[in-house]
């Protein structure tokens, strides 16, 4: 790690750091007698008895399995049709009007939906994280593709480079950043998406039910625990998309 990378990493530390801080005095100087705030050492003796059993690792992998099932489809066709419609001037016309009109709907509005089609289990919940991860790929890519300057292009056909060749070198390579902000904007609203599944549906197993049930025992020292690991998860998908970023746009 470089000087730059430790300086960032010690300002992005700073205000945790002076949130955990006020945390705790306001617990040592007895501030607040809520029985539903408990202290930082609580919450930490519940990571410690979690982390020794399989249960906590078992729930968080079930919530990312989710996650990147859903991710992989939903932003995988949202990354094929933005491009398609990029490409494509027909499509976008046929396309365009229709699909910005859907993404208006608001997110959550499309559960009630899903969970009468796909029922309440697993079908439900994979359909819902697909389809936060579609748009945000879909839109991202669609401009970064549409948006390459024209007269880049018409130097290429001058050259004589061929459809794939003006695909490969040209017209991704341009919309590759348009691409990664898609990709950044997908992975934060499956997280959501996923969260918020497990959460309103509430069957089976995650991330979001283990809230949901902490809730309802009054356990505030797992539910802590619980946003502290959503948080980690957050902060893990977004350093390793910016690590795949530095390695494809290096040029």
């Amino acid at each position: 790690m470089n000087a730059h990378s430790r300086r960032r990493l010690r300002r992005g530390l700073t205000l945790p750091l002076l949130l955990l801080l006020a945390w705790w005095a306001a617990y040592a100087f007895g501030l607040t007698d809520s029985r539903l705030f408990v202290a930082p050492d609580k919450v930490l003796d519940a990571a410690l008895q979690a982390s020794t059993g399989a249960t906590i690792w078992l729930t968080l992998g079930r919530s990312l399995a989710r996650d990147l099932a859903g991710f992989t489809l939903g932003g995988g066709l949202g990354l094929a049709l933005g491009v398609l419609l990029g490409v494509s001037r027909r499509s976008e016309r046929f396309f365009g009007l229709t699909l910005n009109a859907i993404k208006q709907v608001s997110l959550f509005a499309w559960l009630p939906l899903l969970s009468l089609w796909f029922g309440f289990g697993e079908g439900s919940k994979l359909a819902f994280i697909a389809w936060a991860a579609f748009f945000p790929l879909l839109l991202n890519s669609f401009e970064g593709v549409s948006g390459v300057p024209r007269e880049l292009v018409e130097t290429a056909r001058v050259m004589g480079f061929s459809r794939w060749q003006m695909f490969a070198r040209l017209v991704l390579p341009a919309a590759l950043p348009s691409i990664f902000n898609g990709l950044y904007l997908a992975l934060v609203f499956s997280w959501l998406a996923t969260l918020g599944a497990e959460y309103m549906l509430g069957s089976g197993d995650g991330i979001g039910v283990l809230l949901m049930e902490s809730r309802a025992e009054f356990r505030m020292d797992l539910m802590l625990l619980g946003i502290v690991l959503v948080g980690a998860v957050g902060f893990a998908l977004d350093i390793s998309a910016k690590a795949l970023e530095r390695r494809l746009l290096r040029w």
